[in-house]
């Protein structure tokens, strides 16, 4: 379990093809604080950590995860954005994030604002996700609150905090990022979507 509020922004040092699996080696400063068996969210995908090196860290995407994310999609010095797994009893300064993408988005427009971003996504909505104004969603695992809600888009606003200190200063027009929808509101959908 997470919360959405990216504590480092990690670098791609290595990445290695094993059948469908894709090993990705990760330098970030809290890599030495890591053990084998943490999980750690990736761009909002919770991987396992398989081995620690220094300030360097191993974990392993399966195909489905590099399916139904954007990591297959990683390049040697790209960042990501890094979060530990929630200790219980701290502070949910976020929102709940699971560590479980539901499916991928595309960056269709970033507007510099006075003072902030206002970045807007679309994504496909046959797959019954859905986003409501002041709702939540996480981007890459950065939990944020959802401006304007369309049927398959959707815009967040981005302080310069976030901006300096997650990938959203890497993003661009084509971009695509992982989504996790609010686990609330997928269940109320699912459940609605069942008595109708």
């Amino acid at each position: 379990m997470f919360t959405g509020i990216i504590e480092s922004l990690g670098q791609v040092a290595k990445l290695e093809k094993e059948g469908g699996n894709l090993h990705i080696t990760i330098k970030a400063g809290i890599a030495n604080e890591l053990k084998i068996d943490q999980s750690v969210a990736h761009n909002g995908v919770c991987l396992t950590v398989v081995a620690v090196n220094g300030d360097t860290y191993t974990v392993t995407a399966i195909q489905e995860t590099l399916q139904k994310s954007n990591l297959g999609l990683l390049a040697v010095g790209n960042h990501v954005n890094l979060e530990r797994s929630m200790v219980l009893g701290d502070r949910l300064d976020g929102h709940i994030v699971q560590g479980h993408v539901d499916q991928t988005a595309v960056c269709t427009a970033v507007k510099t604002l006075e003072g902030s971003w206002m970045y807007t996504f679309e994504y496909d909505s046959k797959l019954n996700n859905v986003t409501i104004e002041k709702g939540s969603v996480s981007v890459d695992g950065v939990s944020l609150t959802v401006v304007d809600s369309g049927e398959n888009t959707f815009s967040v606003a981005i302080i310069p905090y976030t901006y300096d200190n997650t990938r959203f200063k890497d993003y661009k027009i084509g971009s695509v990022v992982n989504l996790e929808f609010d686990v609330i509101g997928k269940y109320v959908a699912r459940l609605l979507e069942s008595h109708q």
